[in-house]
């Protein structure tokens, strides 16, 4: 019986992501785009905090520094012309390379993640419209409970076990038929887009799992559990928003290859 409890003991986490990600919808359609805009800063510059204190613990009075500028920098980035957004976007985390000193590169690359994966929820919310939102959040929380459940329930040979020993290729396979899935439902309401909406889906699932591995892999390398304890019993907001943040970025590349979608 303990052995059958223990394997499930990490589903409440799972939970509280999809009621913070519900959460941040719900108020987007209550209060609209400017409250959207500076929850998604506050949010970023949260992650960011984050990182600068698991790349260096030793480092945390100027974390919430680098956490205020890269909010800042999000926000500001949604009152820019296009042509100055990328520079605002990455120059915050040059800045924090500099300050750190430690595991530079590392921290450059998650750093322009989280800002650029910021701004993509700008792109997708002003581009497209609160449907567009709905979907993306559906397809990542589809994704994580799914994968979750099938994963536990289905066991078998796992996925990547240096990086994340739980996953299993029945969990990964599991969150890209529920993101098929969502695709295919949501072609009810979200016009010009076609059955491709469903290719689409799958490849947000891709790059909402692929943000999960990064940021477990970020995590065993600097010997941490959890991102923070922001979230009382769920870690921080790069464990809850990790995928969410992979799905965004790669919506953000597919907007811009395509033109605004």
């Amino acid at each position: 019986m303990s052995g059958a409890l223990g394997r499930w003991a990490d589903l409440w986490p799972r939970i509280a992501s999809g009621a913070v990600l519900a959460l941040v919808a719900g108020i987007e359609v209550w209060l609209g785009r400017l409250a959207f805009e500076l929850i998604i800063a506050v949010i970023c510059g949260a992650m960011i905090w984050e990182l600068a204190r698991m790349i260096a613990p030793g480092s945390r009075g100027r974390a919430a520094g680098l956490g205020l500028l890269t909010g800042g920098a999000v926000f500001a980035a949604t009152l820019l012309p296009p042509v100055w957004v990328a520079p605002v976007l990455m120059a915050p985390a040059l800045v924090g390379a500099g300050q750190i000193g430690v595991h530079r590169r590392l921290y450059i690359v998650f750093a322009v993640w989280i800002a650029l994966a910021g701004h993509g929820f700008h792109v997708i919310r002003v581009g497209q419209g609160i449907d567009w939102m709905l979907w993306l959040i559906a397809v990542v929380v589809a994704t994580d409970v799914m994968g979750y459940f099938a994963g536990k329930s289905i066991g078998g040979p796992k996925f990547w076990p240096r990086v994340s020993p739980k996953k299993t290729w029945a969990g990964i396979v599991a969150g890209w038929i529920s993101a098929a899935l969502v695709g295919w439902a949501a072609l009810a309401w979200l016009d010009d887009f076609g059955p491709w909406l469903v290719a689409l889906s799958v490849l947000a699932s891709m790059a909402a799992q692929a943000g999960d591995f990064a940021e477990s892999a970020i995590k065993r390398k600097m010997g941490v559990k959890d991102a923070s304890n922001l979230i009382p019993g769920h870690g921080g907001f790069l464990d809850r928003f990790d995928g969410m943040m992979g799905a965004a970025l790669l919506v953000l590349g597919v907007a811009l290859i395509l033109g605004g979608m």
